[in-house]
This record gives C-alpha cells, sequence and structure tokens, in this order.
C-alpha cells in the first residue's frame, strides 16, 4: 500500500498525526487478537466437552436400548431455542438461555414406570446437543473476529507504520536538503553582493 504524500510541512504533520494513530491502536489490537484467540480455545473446547459428555450418557443408558423402542418417539419435540446476546472480548455472541420443549399428554399409569425419567433423559441429550452447537457457532463467530483483528494487526504493524515512517523520512530529508540548498544559495547571493561591494568600492 503506497502511501501518498506531499513535500511539505502540512503533509508533514498529517503523516505524523496518523503514525501516532496507528502507534497507540496496535498494543490494544495485539491484546484483543490474543484475548479472542484464547476465547476461539476456550468455546471450542467447551463445545468438544459437551459433545463427549453426550456421548457418556448416551453410552450409559444403552442398557435401556430395548425399552427404548417401546418408548414413543414423537411424544417430546423442541418447541423453541432462546438465546441471547453474551459480549465476549467485546464480540457479540449467541449464549443458550432455555431450551422449550412440547411433551405430549401422557397417561403415565397407562405407561411403564420409567416413561418420565425418560422424557428428562431426552431433555438432558437435546440440551447437550443444542449447547454444543452453540459454542460451535461462538468458536466460529469469535475466530472470524480474532482473523480480522490479525489482518489488522499485520496492516498496522508491516505496512502503515514502516511506510508511514518511511515517507516522514523522506519529507523531513527534502525539506533539510531545501532548507541547506535555501542557505547555500543565500550564502552564494551575500557573497556575490559582499564582491560587488568591495569592486565598486575599489572601482572609486
Amino acid at each position: 500500500m503506497a502511501i501518498k504524500f506531499q513535500y511539505n510541512k502540512t503533509s508533514l504533520n498529517e503523516l505524523n498525526k496518523q503514525l501516532k494513530i496507528r502507534t497507540r491502536a496496535l498494543p490494544t489490537l495485539k491484546n484483543k487478537e490474543s484475548a479472542l484467540r484464547m476465547e476461539v480455545k476456550k468455546a471450542k473446547e467447551r463445545s468438544e466437552s459437551l459433545v463427549a459428555q453426550l456421548d457418556a450418557e448416551l453410552k450409559s443408558y444403552e442398557y435401556m436400548a430395548r425399552l427404548w423402542n417401546e418408548f414413543e418417539p414423537n411424544l417430546i419435540s423442541i418447541a423453541d431455542v432462546k438465546l441471547k446476546t453474551v459480549k465476549i472480548a467485546g464480540v457479540p455472541t449467541p449464549a443458550l438461555e432455555e431450551v422449550m420443549y412440547e411433551v405430549k399428554d401422557i397417561n403415565l399409569f397407562a405407561k411403564p414406570l420409567w416413561y418420565a425419567g425418560g422424557v428428562q433423559i431426552l431433555k438432558n441429550f437435546a440440551q447437550l446437543g443444542i449447547e454444543s452447537e452453540i459454542y460451535t457457532e461462538v468458536s466460529r463467530i469469535l475466530d472470524f473476529q480474532r482473523k480480522k483483528t490479525t489482518q489488522k494487526v499485520n496492516l498496522y504493524e508491516k505496512v502503515q507504520i514502516p511506510g508511514y515512517n518511511e515517507a516522514i523520512r523522506k519529507i523531513k530529508r527534502y525539506m533539510e536538503d531545501e532548507e541547506n540548498l535555501s542557505k547555500a544559495s543565500q550564502k552564494i547571493v551575500k557573497n556575490k553582493h559582499i564582491l560587488e561591494e568591495e569592486e565598486e568600492h575599489h572601482g572609486n
């Protein structure tokens, strides 16, 4: 990215201002980047632990496999999933507030004793699965923001800050050269004037 500038004091002041903004923002951006990186890792680990928990619970009920065949599959369904927004490292992310179920009216006296427990088990399974999905989404959102922050850090650190420094150096060098040239010209003019005066003096 070429930085546009002119060889004058106004341009120099503007570049210094832009450089200061980026130099000040860089540590904050780096902190945000490492915080997001850590939160992405936490969200992924949380999602994986919920999946592992779900697998473990499914295995623990394998002994009931024969009984599940007697269970009515459409007895319970998810009516709604309520989400709220939570900010993680300044990024809005979804969080589970409540899973709402629809359970059909059943006559528990006419059903086996384990039916009521079965409904609760299915609710737990659904809860774990939904929560795991939400944490996967949180991890995706945070990782997207982390990548954007990393790009900005790289842009500032590797492109813009060195670019502004280089442009400032060029303007300063040009202005110094111009000043030296101006002084040299003034000296030449002055010397010439002294010489002319001396010649005039000797002439008289």
